[in-house]
């Protein structure tokens, strides 16, 4: 007989030590948000001005374009109701101007449909850009109809012209987008650029 005293006794297995139970997300407290500060405030509608600009900046540029070039070609095609149509007769000596105007005028029109439309981007750009060297010929050729005082006093011509700067800059960033391309409203990833 064994004694009591020596029975064996098997030792209970240790307590599995478990993890705190995670509560699920609906139940864990919600971290209070800091309250906003004038330069939290500015940054968010900084950020929405800017994405609304980058989103529909380059479609009201191209429309805006659009309307000037068959808006200013239109007017051509009507004798007398252009007023740069006396700056173009005065200008052009090689062809005649009666035949001439209604050419430039069709030609303005058709670039002012193709940026209205957004079709054909392409040959719509390079029609621009084969009639602007032909609207600065006034800087050269009539210099005192342009100018009251060279280099840096304009005439009313002479602004209408030097606007065309302007014009220029538009259809170039407009060039710029017909592989796809696009405005981003936020500067590309570090990785982005190291890759370029």
């Amino acid at each position: 007989m064994i004694d009591q005293r020596f029975k064996l006794r098997r030792r209970p297995a240790p307590e599995k030590r478990t993890q705190p139970e995670e509560r699920p997300a609906a139940e864990q407290q919600p971290q209070a948000a800091p309250p906003p500060t004038l330069h939290t405030t500015y940054d968010r509608i900084d950020r929405c001005i800017v994405q609304w600009m980058a989103r529909y900046g380059l479609t009201i540029m191209r429309l805006g374009l659009g309307v000037v070039f068959f808006w200013f070609g239109a007017l051509k095609l009507f004798p007398g109701l252009s007023p740069a149509e006396e700056l173009v007769r005065n200008t052009i000596y090689v062809v005649d101007p009666d035949f001439f105007l209604p050419v430039l005028a069709v030609w303005e029109t058709l670039i002012g449909i193709g940026l209205i439309l957004g079709r054909y981007m392409r040959v719509t750009l390079l029609l621009l850009f084969v009639q602007m060297p032909g609207t600065a010929l006034p800087l050269v050729i009539l210099p005192d109809v342009i100018w009251t005082q060279f280099p840096h006093g304009l005439t009313l011509e002479g602004q209408y012209i030097i606007k065309n700067l302007v014009l220029i800059g538009a259809a170039l960033v407009l060039g710029a987008t017909v592989r796809g391309g696009y405005v981003s409203p936020e500067p590309a990833p570090l990785a982005n650029k190291a890759a370029r």
